[in-house]
């Protein structure tokens, strides 16, 4: 099986990309997991200044939520398990995400897709097309964030799977 983690733009904080890194080097380890990073959304810069938009560029929220969802989709296949990060998901302990990811592994799903959405959280397209959807907690944390909590999360899933030292649950 491989782990894609699927998030909307580049971090602008090298702390979370630090996490990341050192996380997926860690979770590769027990799988092979990238990080696609599908473009953020913005206005179209054409036209002349009159229509420019007052948000830097940036198109409104519902807007972005479907450029990006589209984007998003065309980083799925068909074959692949899509699981949405969002607060809408179940929160499972650490233990029972080590359970649910076993589940997977076992099923032989050949891909397995987490997604972050953009800071206005996914289209309803992307929730149509989503095959289980996961929160990391009911607090809201920035969309940057989530990708190092959540990478730290899958690592100490990994862990627990192996028995190892690292989850002291």
């Amino acid at each position: 099986m491989t782990i894609d983690l699927v998030v909307i733009g580049k971090t602008d904080l090298s702390q979370v990309e630090e996490l990341v890194r050192l996380y997926r080097g860690r979770i590769n380890h027990y799988c092979r997991m990238e990080v696609v990073t599908v473009p953020e959304a913005r206005a179209s810069r054409t036209g002349g200044g009159s229509g420019s938009s007052r948000s830097g560029g940036k198109l409104p929220e519902a807007q972005q939520r479907r450029a990006q969802g589209a984007a998003l989709l065309r980083a799925v296949n068909d074959g692949d398990c899509l699981v949405l990060l969002d607060q809408r998901g179940e929160q499972p302990s650490s233990e029972e995400l080590a359970s649910w990811l076993q589940k997977r592994l076992n099923s032989g799903v050949r891909r397995l897709v987490f997604a972050i959405g953009g800071p206005y959280g996914f289209s309803e397209e992307v929730y149509a097309r989503a095959d289980h959807t996961l929160s990391l907690s009911r607090m809201t944390f920035s969309h940057q964030i989530v990708r190092a909590i959540f990478c730290e999360q899958l690592y100490r899933a990994f862990t627990i799977l192996g028995n190892e030292p690292y989850h002291h649950g």
